[in-house]
């Protein structure tokens, strides 16, 4: 069986992030199983801490993953710090931790015109530092996202429908 990990970009349940990740869980084929981090839990990045078991929960959350998604808002044209601080914690020790080789798929979400893209940039930019694989295909933005959510779920059926055929082609390189 795929094991897939969803990372939120998000701390709000009724975020657009969350109801993309919702949407996105109902439509994964059969024979995928889906786990969703909460980086919430994790405390501010220090390295200093070396016992902390939200983080050794988080760390391995991803490294027992066959692939990890990243659905995220983005914030002030970047990652939210939520984010960033969840890859911190999981990039180390650096180009050895758990993100090293893992492949990853990005998908942005934004209640604006650009749907997240530079975000989505900024993710592969710190992704690809830490030396995980960031699946390559077109890029998934979701903008005016908020308007897009009815009932905790994302509805726009155009834009699951472009997402979920690049979804099952990175489902399907994890099993080759």
């Amino acid at each position: 069986m795929t094991r897939l990990l969803f990372i939120p970009g998000s701390l709000r349940r009724a975020s657009s992030s969350r109801a993309t990740i919702r949407a996105l869980i109902e439509r994964v084929p059969e024979g995928v199983a889906c786990e969703v981090a909460d980086p919430g839990k994790l405390p501010h990045y220090n390295a200093d801490v070396t016992d902390d078991a939200d983080v050794s929960h988080f760390i391995d959350q991803v490294a027992g993953a066959d692939g990890v998604v990243f659905v995220t808002p983005e914030y002030n044209y970047s990652v939210p710090g939520l984010l960033k601080n969840a890859i911190d914690w999981a990039s180390r020790p650096a180009y050895a931790s758990v993100f090293k080789g893992k492949p990853c798929f990005i998908v942005t979400v934004s209640g604006g015109a650009l749907g997240g893209v530079r975000a989505q940039a900024h993710l592969k930019y710190i992704l690809n530092g830490m030396l995980a694989e960031v699946y390559a295909c077109q890029e998934i933005v979701i903008p005016s996202s908020n308007a897009k959510v009815t009932d905790g779920l994302l509805t726009d059926e155009a834009v699951l429908a472009f997402a979920m055929g690049h979804l099952a082609d990175f489902i399907e390189t994890l099993g080759s």
